[in-house]
């Protein structure tokens, strides 16, 4: 009797090992739910992998797209900051960041993250956009349409209008 229930018990075992879970297999998880806009969930399956690796920049970052998505753009930022604490040169990191404070209305810090982006990528040409439209916001209408010239320069199709809008030229 006392071995049918220790095989019972390996097996059991056994069946809760095949259905754990690792890190990387939650953000896959979490990245289709946010494709399924099942947000809610998705950021649970980055909360697991966040809580199963720590260190892993891939939970954070995910997870603070989806905060972004729903618009809470405070606890995004905070995820972009562990991103950038645990990978210093993730330029993504900073662009999303970027757009997280431009959101809240912090052009300035905005601004901040979009010129580290350029530093880090110089033909980041989305970065150069972004950045001019938090100078516009600022006031700066001439770096704004430093920025949108260089980003037209680099393709960004938006910057164009944006030049016409408040620089009074194209780049054509």
């Amino acid at each position: 009797m006392k071995i049918k229930q220790l095989i019972l018990f390996v097996v059991m075992l056994s069946g809760v090992e095949a259905f754990a879970q690792t890190a990387e297999e939650y953000c896959k998880s979490g990245a289709k739910k946010v494709d399924l806009k099942e947000y809610k969930e998705a950021i649970e399956d980055y909360t697991k992998a966040i809580e199963l690796k720590p260190k892993h920049a891939d939970g954070y970052n995910g997870r603070g797209l989806t905060l972004s998505k729903i618009e809470n753009y405070k606890a995004a930022i905070q995820d972009f900051n562990k991103v950038i604490e645990l990978s210093p040169k993730d330029v993504k990191a900073y662009h999303d960041r970027g757009t997280a404070k431009a959101k809240l209305g912090d052009n300035k810090g905005a601004v901040q993250d979009f010129t580290k982006v350029i530093e880090l990528n110089p033909k980041h040409s989305d970065a150069y956009f972004d950045r001019g439209n938090a100078k516009a916001k600022l006031g700066d209408i001439k770096g704004s349409c430093l920025d949108w010239t260089k980003a037209s320069e680099l393709g960004n199709a938006e910057a164009e209008d944006e030049m016409n809008k408040y620089c009074g030229k194209t780049n054509k």
